[in-house]
């Protein structure tokens, strides 16, 4: 059986965290800040957990992970 290939992309958005779990990060906390919150920026600036329905799409995209 032939090695599989990483996603690249998806390797740089997920990391698994040691429960086996993918974590991700927040979408909006990149730009356009100034109208948002402390409270609103902080949370998003923690990772948050892969949705489960969404954990076999990205353990077949890092099989290696």
């Amino acid at each position: 059986m032939p090695k599989l290939k990483t996603n690249r992309g998806a390797a740089k958005r997920f990391k698994r965290a040691g429960s086996g779990k993918f974590r991700r990060r927040h979408a909006n906390a990149n730009h356009i800040l100034t109208k948002k919150n402390a409270t609103r920026k902080r949370r998003l600036a923690q990772s948050a957990d892969v949705a489960p329905q969404d954990q076999a799409a990205i353990e077949r995209l890092l099989p290696y992970r």
